[in-house]
């Protein structure tokens, strides 16, 4: 089987060159007119970003792809699916205000947004993953569904929980209605450890599901040396959902998975949900390695970029695409005062630094994580491939 094509330019312009122009010449390279796009309704599946995350790709990006998509012929509109924790996005309305406040607007874009699973989140369609070995029936938004064609349009980045946010993370986790997002995090409920608990509620108001309570208490001694009574969270597993943002808020580590296999399963959900989404009809990737954040651009701020900007990569198979700009970051020096670096010094002070992970950006970042999962998963169900020839525009 021969090597997938991703095709790649650089974010250096000069003369009357500009980005949104770049993304424009890359696309055309990489084949963007060998898909009939005349009269198709094309989804530009992206994320729209999180009030208060300043990461997320500008909107100018997504009418560079808009203008494309019109001038073959074909008939775009941008969307994204409701979120499960507590945020701007986390029904249609409120997404849409998001996505406005952010610039995806018909006047910025050329085109609508449309939230693809609905106001509450409730308008899917089941569709059947073939191959898939975790997820018989995958639930998507009904108008990702209604698409003829699909074009992922990414910000790539690390992931607090699948250990990095690529076109899989994008078009699985991304395109699932709020049931599919359930569905694909169940795997991993998390606990907490009370003896690290400072009774801050922060988990209770990040989550949605009424899951947490704080009967119990523990005495607490501060850095200052003063002791004090704190109620303690506990988590019903019955209410909880899996999301995993309890784990992200937690200042104190006191949160985590119950199981190890957590990580792992919640990577092969992502890659069955991202099958479902594209079997059958033309698809087409597009990511951007800019702002290459550590966390999910769904956190309601964004860290410091843990490498440099690297550039513009595009293909149709988003198996290569997602394994390109993986080594594309790891082939960069860690930015200096991130987390990346300071989670390198906590690894190597505490001698859990092995060889294997020496270079891998992803794993040092978020340890508890497992990216390759997501890749080798893939490539199993036949979703694509990770080798591929990189093509520079």
């Amino acid at each position: 089987m021969e090597p997938s094509k991703v095709y790649f330019t650089d974010l250096r312009t000069h003369g009357h060159t500009n980005l949104p122009d770049k993304l424009k010449k890359l696309v055309y390279a990489a084949g963007i007119d060998q898909i009939d796009f005349e009269n198709k309704f094309v989804a530009i599946k992206m994320h729209l970003g999180e009030p208060g995350n300043l990461a997320y790709l500008r909107p100018n990006y997504a009418r560079a792809i808009v203008d494309v998509v019109r001038e073959l012929g074909g008939k775009p509109f941008i969307t994204d699916c409701n979120t499960l924790y507590v945020g701007g996005r986390k029904n249609g309305l409120d997404h849409l205000d998001s996505a406005y406040q952010n610039g995806f607007n018909p006047f910025q874009t050329g085109c609508h947004t449309i939230i693809a699973d609905g106001i509450k989140g409730l308008d899917e369609v089941e569709v059947p993953v073939v191959g898939g070995e975790y997820v018989e029936n995958a639930k998507i938004g009904r108008a990702l569904m209604d698409a003829d064609i699909v074009i992922s349009l990414t910000h790539f980045k690390g992931h607090e929980q699948a250990g990095f946010g690529g076109a899989m993370k994008n078009l699985g986790m991304g395109g699932g209605s709020r049931a599919g997002k359930m569905e694909q995090h169940a795997a991993g409920k998390p606990s907490v450890d009370q003896s690290l608990c400072i009774g801050c509620h922060q988990c209770e108001k990040i989550c949605a599901h009424g899951a947490f309570s704080f009967n119990e208490t523990r005495e607490y001694t501060n850095a200052a040396g003063r002791t004090r009574t704190v109620s303690v969270a506990s988590i019903d597993h019955n209410r909880c959902v899996g999301c995993g943002r309890c784990i992200a808020v937690c200042n104190q580590d006191a949160i985590s998975p119950d199981f190890d296999a957590a990580v792992q399963v919640l990577n092969y959900k992502i890659a069955e949900y991202t099958k479902a989404v594209v079997d059958g009809r033309p698809c087409f990737h597009i990511s951007l390695a800019i702002d290459v954040s550590p966390n999910c651009d769904c956190h309601d701020e964004n860290d410091t970029p843990i490498v440099g900007d690297i550039g513009m990569f595009a293909s149709f198979d988003p198996v290569a695409i997602d394994q390109a700009c993986i080594d594309a970051v790891m082939a960069q020096p860690p930015l200096p005062n991130t987390v990346l670096t300071e989670s390198r010094e906590e690894l190597e002070a505490a001698g859990e630094l092995d060889e294997a992970h020496e270079h891998d950006h992803f794993y040092i970042t978020h340890p508890d994580t497992d990216w390759k999962s997501c890749i080798e998963h893939a490539e199993k169900i036949g979703l694509g491939s990770s080798s591929y020839e990189l093509i520079r525009i």
